[in-house]
């Protein structure tokens, strides 16, 4: 099959991170509602991701966040978001662009979002996403799957 030169692929996946920017930005400006929070993994070397050295040694590849309970300075920015975190007690600021993101749960809500980690290029390097506290850890549970959306939907088999 001849490859799309609309690239559906990249507008899906860009269109569903703007639902995780947008999530955000309701959670900077009024805080988290109810019993929300979020697990969000992102790629470790993806360019314009900005994690303390160490913690980058310690997630290669992959880190799992959680915004719960101990997080501050949540920036929320249209191609990336800022989040200070304590992890071990240490405070550190994380910057992560959305094209960064490979997942997204609530699972209060029991909702979630996989991407297909866009090629480099099909998306701003600027792009970021938050992270959170001592709650960080890949291991951490698996994104609920009831409303689990991924791009293999919406692909032509």
């Amino acid at each position: 099959m001849a490859e799309d030169p609309l690239k559906y692929d990249a507008l899906i996946e860009r269109a569903l991170k703007g639902v995780v920017r947008e999530v955000l930005e309701t959670v900077r400006e009024e805080g988290l509602p109810g019993e929300h929070h979020f697990y969000i993994t992102f790629r470790t070397e993806y360019p314009g991701v900005e994690i303390a050295d160490h913690l980058r040694e310690r997630y290669p590849g992959e880190m799992t966040i959680v915004l719960q309970h101990q997080f501050w300075g949540l920036e929320v920015e249209p191609t990336r978001f800022s989040v200070s975190l304590s992890f071990s007690g240490v405070p550190h600021k994380l910057v992560v662009p959305y094209a960064a993101i490979v997942a997204f749960a609530d699972p209060s809500v029991r909702f979630g979002l996989q991407f297909e980690n866009s090629q480099d290029g099909d998306e701003p390097e600027e792009e970021a996403a938050p992270e959170t506290p001592d709650e960080t850890a890949p291991e951490a549970e698996e994104a609920p799957q009831d409303k689990v959306i991924t791009l293999d939907s919406f692909r032509k088999r």
